[in-house]
């Protein structure tokens, strides 16, 4: 969230934030909000009875705002099909991973597991299915030999603060359009994928 925040005001998209908020009310990214200027709200999910109660009260909360664009960061609630339809193409995400592999938790620990050469994370429109919406934009890292989960975790995150940043700008200028068979094309751009560039294993 900060690093859509800090990107958006640096390179002056056509867009601002207009408010963060959050299921708990002690999540870091309030006060940092607050700090910023920007409005806050918290919908705790503990108060109400049901997922569809809960994304209704969030729905109400986001509308207040006229948010344009619903962008998740951290948000690690299951959102059901009627909130997603209700903001669909329109409602973004970050997975880190390369989806469609390792959708779900534990990414990281699954990579190496499976022993994979590549991971990385994908900005995707989310829809009814879990970690399974058109891809928008996509970081890869190296997988190297010794890694654990925590090390290769703070790579792939190096790597989404630029790529979700990226990928959200796109969306703000009306860039992105999504084809009937589910493609993303971004006009203007060439290439949908950063590589990590840091050093070498």
């Amino acid at each position: 969230m900060q690093a859509l925040v800090q990107a958006c005001r640096r390179e002056q998209w056509p867009a601002r934030i207009v408010a963060v908020i959050a299921n708990r009310p002690q999540a870091e990214g309030l006060a940092w909000a607050t700090a910023q200027g920007i409005a806050t709200a918290v919908v705790p999910h503990r108060d109400h009875p049901s997922r569809e109660a809960f994304d209704a009260a969030l729905a109400r909360e986001i509308d207040r705002h006229q948010a344009d664009l619903v962008v998740l960061a951290g948000f690690m609630r299951v959102l059901t099909p009627g909130f997603v339809s209700r903001y669909a193409g329109r409602l973004v995400n970050i997975h880190p991973s390369l989806l469609p592999a390792f959708p779900g938790l534990h990414t990281h620990a699954q990579a190496l597991a499976t022993g994979a050469q590549a991971h990385g994370c994908t900005v995707h429109f989310v829809t009814p299915v879990l970690d399974h919406g058109p891809i928008i934009a996509q970081g890869v890292v190296p997988v190297r030999q010794g890694d654990t989960p925590e090390g290769l975790a703070e790579r792939v995150l190096q790597v989404e603060h630029r790529v979700y940043p990226m990928a959200v700008r796109w969306l703000a200028e009306g860039r992105v359009s999504l084809a009937d068979d589910r493609r993303v094309q971004v006009r203007g751009v060439a290439e949908r994928l950063v590589v990590w560039q840091g050093e070498t294993a």
